[in-house]
Formats: C-alpha cells, sequence, structure tokens
C-alpha cells in the first residue's frame, strides 16, 4: 500500500518527479513513497534511471519537475533545503570516495565536526563506534590505501552512519567489488536492515532483494514500470520487461 506525503510515517517522497540531461529524459513522472523502516530494491538495465532517481534525493542533481520531499522538508534547490536533507539522508557510492590522505577514523569523524560542529573528541567516538558496527574498528588507523576494497566500502558505510542519518542511499555499492568482498558488504546492509533502518539501494544482488527489500522496483527508460513484494517481483512478475530483465540477471548468476 503507497501512503501519501503527509503520512506520518512517510519519510521520504516523490511526485511526479522529472529530470533531463539536455534531451535526454532521464526520470519520466516518477511517484514514490517511503516508509520509515522501509527497504527498498531499486533494479533495471543499466541507463533506466535508477542511479539519478537516488542521487535526486539527496540533491546531488537537480529536478526539473515535481516535488522531492524528505523528512517534510521540501528539496526546493535552495542551498538551506539541501544541507536539510544532507544531514538526514546518508549515502554510498560505487566508488567509496574515501579521502586518501586520511586515516579511517579521521574519513569517519570529518563530516560531523564540518557539518554538525560536533568536538574531535565526540566525532571520534561516534567513528569508533560505527566503524565497530560494520567490523572494521581494528583498521582505524591505516589509510584507505592499505585496505581492500570489501573494506573501504564498509568503511564508506561507517562514514554516512556517523551523521546518524534517517536514510540510507546505496548506488550499487558492490558492483566495483572482486567477487570475494561482496559478502561482506551485502552482510553489513542486511546487518543495518535488521537494526530498522529505512533503505534505498540501487543493485543487480537479487539474493539481497528477496532477503531484505520491503519493495523491489523495476525501472527501465527513466521509469517505474514494477513494484511489488520481493516473493510476487520474482515469482509472477506482470510486465514482459520485468520478466526479460530478471531472465538475464538469473541466467548470469
Amino acid at each position: 500500500m503507497l501512503s501519501s506525503a503527509n503520512d506520518q510515517s512517510t519519510l521520504i517522497s516523490l511526485e511526479k518527479v522529472g529530470k533531463w540531461y539536455g534531451s535526454f529524459h532521464a526520470l519520466k513522472n516518477i511517484s514514490l513513497s517511503v516508509r520509515k523502516g522501509e527497504k527498498i530494491v531499486l533494479c533495471g538495465p543499466s541507463g533506466s534511471g535508477k542511479s539519478t532517481l537516488i542521487r535526486c534525493i539527496n540533491a546531488l542533481e537537480l529536478i526539473e519537475e515535481g516535488r522531492i520531499i524528505v523528512e517534510g522538508q521540501s528539496l526546493d534547490g535552495t542551498s538551506k533545503a539541501v544541507d536539510a536533507i544532507r544531514r538526514e539522508v546518508g549515502m554510498v557510492f560505487q566508488n567509496f570516495n574515501l579521502f586518501p590522505h586520511m586515516t579511517v577514523l579521521q574519513n569517519c569523524a570529518l563530516a560531523p565536526m564540518r557539518v554538525r560542529g560536533t568536538s574531535r573528541a565526540d566525532a571520534e567516538r561516534l567513528a569508533r563506534k560505527y566503524l565497530e558496527r560494520v567490523r572494521i574498528l581494528d583498521q582505524a588507523e591505516k589509510y584507505p590505501a592499505q585496505l581492500s576494497g570489501g573494506q573501504q566500502q564498509r568503511v564508506a558505510i561507517a562514514r554516512a552512519l556517523c551523521m546518524e542519518p534517517k536514510a540510507m542511499l546505496f548506488d550499487e555499492p558492490t558492483s566495483a567489488l572482486d567477487p570475494e568482498m561482496v559478502k561482506e558488504v551485502l552482510d553489513t546492509m542486511i546487518g543495518l536492515a535488521r537494526d530498522g533502518m529505512t533503505m534505498i539501494c540501487v543493485t543487480h544482488e537479487m539474493g539481497f532483494a528477496r532477503q531484505v527489500a520491503d519493495r523491489v522496483i523495476f525501472m527501465a527508460s527513466g521509469e517505474i514500470i514494477e513494484e511489488a513484494e520481493p516473493e510476487v517481483f520474482f515469482k509472477s512478475p506482470k510486465h514482459e520487461r520485468t520478466k526479460a530483465f530478471l531472465g538475464e540477471i538469473l541466467a548470469h548468476h
């Protein structure tokens, strides 16, 4: 059941969102409502608009049409609104985006100090708490280059958690990793999901979607083509494009 934007349980709401890159229509009339604690997996072929959609929620991309509301705050393009939303919504990218000249601990403590004005001691306490949460506290004094890809991605997750966000956005967080490192990152994400974090994940990891998602949303050509609970989505997809996509994904795994 989709909830409306003024429903108390709704954390993120997109209303008829449109986005262009020049003449390319990247998002077409997207409406989506995400409840607190809900886990949503976005899937679809390359270029379908999935990453663009979550980048718009975090104001990394600006929309031309419609509205995005996060925790009652409308993303109206002002820097005040952007800052407010980025404080509430954490983002984890495909490439880890860690500062190479800073230790793991410094990477994690930076945003609370800069954005929230947290003292260094408190920010480092917070950083240690979340590094422990993603089971990588023992690497706190190392630099990103000394870590594996899977470890770097877990640091990136801890860094986002240090802002204590209301929701987490994941943009294909395992696609840049070697296969043997995928599980450690997915296990971290599964742990967050079990703790009740609101999550929107762009991923091709269908096992993760089955295990964690409340809803799976299939996008193609900038539109939401189909959405359903995992059980229904995987067993009896309605649309031909969904069926073709799932056939292709499952053939590769």
